[in-house]
């Protein structure tokens, strides 16, 4: 997969969806939220509207009130959700080997997957329209903070640093992580060529020469 695989060029237009059957309380949340993440990903927040994503999801509109009472708590919804799955990467990349070059790859390669995902939820996450909304700027805050606690705790324990020392390496690592491989995915044709193998190897390798640079402590 390379760069353009979750294209940066004009957006699909939102095609309506079939109306469906009664369904489960969670299964219909997990459904209004598939049709939201299509329609704000490809609109954004201001230009997306509710009885597009009622549409889209195939119920009426005040069935997707009954779940979410507004369009701002139908994005918030959708934000934790995608949130959750980028820590959860992390967390499980971290967990995943105790070889600490190969934990920088695993936790690099997470971004990478994170962003190459064809739902583009990142850009909800990292290139959010309402980033000036509190509660938008506080989870977006959050995914920075949560991801770096958990770098920050396996290089405080391996390499002997003081939690301050530590934190600010982590913050770094997944900055780093974050910027390019949002870079790689929506940069242009400079790094057009590149799959996301390739990005993310080079990536991981630039990070490992760098925080390699302090050695395991005893």
């Amino acid at each position: 997969m390379g760069a353009r695989a979750v294209s940066d060029a004009a957006p699909l237009p939102v095609a309506p969806a079939a109306r469906t059957q009664r369904l489960p309380r969670s299964e219909r949340r997990t459904q209004l939220l598939a049709a939201a993440r299509e329609v704000f990903v490809a609109q954004g927040y201001h230009a997306a509207a509710m009885d597009e994503i009622a549409e889209r999801a195939g119920v009426s509109k005040p069935v997707l009130y009954q779940h979410f009472p507004g369009k701002l708590e139908l994005y918030l919804a959708l934000l934790d959700a995608s949130v959750v799955s980028l820590l959860d990467a992390v967390r499980a990349a971290l967990a995943s080997t105790t070889d600490n070059k190969q934990r920088v790859a695993a936790t690099t390669r997470a971004y990478f997957d994170y962003v190459a995902d064809p739902g583009g939820a990142f850009r909800l996450v990292f290139e959010s329209d309402l980033i000036a909304e509190p509660a938008v700027r506080a989870r977006t805050d959050q995914v920075l903070r949560e991801c770096a606690e958990l770098v920050s705790a396996v290089i405080s324990e391996d390499a002997g640093l003081s939690p301050a020392q530590s934190h600010l390496l982590a913050v770094g690592l997944i900055g780093s992580a974050q910027v390019t491989a949002r870079y790689w995915m929506t940069g242009g044709d400079d790094v057009a060529a590149l799959d996301v193998d390739e990005a993310s190897r080079l990536t991981s390798a630039l990070a490992w020469r760098g925080i390699s640079g302090f050695p395991r402590h005893p």
